[in-house]
């Protein structure tokens, strides 16, 4: 079965994640789409790509919707037709959604060497605790991720992620820590609570926003 597993973070907070071992073919015939969301689906040149869309659609059908109830804002972000809030992510092999209440964010990258290159692109204050000799493709890891997961909620794309958002040492945490988005520019300051967990060489973060 595909559903690779399924998080339940507390009573209004679920992912899921999907192991994407169909397909294309298996996985267009299991789910019906919106004509907007086909005509992205064709302009996709990457099966890969394209695979992990259709992918997302089955992680849907599990959380009880449908593409049907998804559409996205001008910025990309995504929500849902009940108004809970979504948001979605692939690599490769898996797909992940988490669904709910609150505003939310998910990033699932495959750990790979090239992280470690352009890790000045994207590292700005957590060089203070980054250790190059242990752990260091892995924390790059987690700090992407959960860069890309604060991107996804605040919903801005003038945030950069080097200078804006500053993940704080989780070197003694084993699967979460905080982070800060701080935006002078756009008057925005919010604190985050982010988890992480590793599988299969892969690193999922998955963000929520502090009360």
């Amino acid at each position: 079965m595909p559903l690779f597993k399924t998080i339940s973070y507390d009573i209004d907070t679920q992912l899921f994640i999907w192991k994407i071992l169909e397909s294309e073919t298996e996985l267009n015939a299991a789910v019906e789409l919106q004509d907007k969301h086909l005509h992205r689906l064709n302009g996709m040149l990457s099966e890969q790509h394209r695979k992990g869309f259709l992918s997302v659609r089955k992680l849907l059908m599990e959380a009880g919707y449908t593409d049907f109830d998804l559409n996205y804002d001008t910025n990309g972000k995504p929500s849902l037709a009940d108004g809970k809030q979504i948001s979605i992510t692939h690599s490769y092999d898996f797909s992940a959604i988490i669904v709910s209440s609150q505003n939310v964010g998910i990033d699932l990258e495959k750990q790979r060497e090239k992280i470690i290159k352009i890790a000045d692109k994207f590292v700005g204050s957590e060089a203070v605790f980054l250790n190059t000799e242990r752990n260091y493709k892995e924390d790059l890891s987690v700090i992407w991720g959960a860069k890309e997961a604060l991107y996804k909620m605040c919903n801005s794309r003038s945030l950069s992620f080097k200078q804006d958002m500053h993940i704080h040492d989780f070197s003694k945490n084993t699967n979460q820590g905080t982070a800060t988005v701080s935006c002078k520019e756009l008057d925005f300051d919010c604190q985050f609570t982010f988890h992480f967990e590793t599988f299969e060489n892969y690193t999922l973060v998955y963000a929520l926003e502090n009360e």
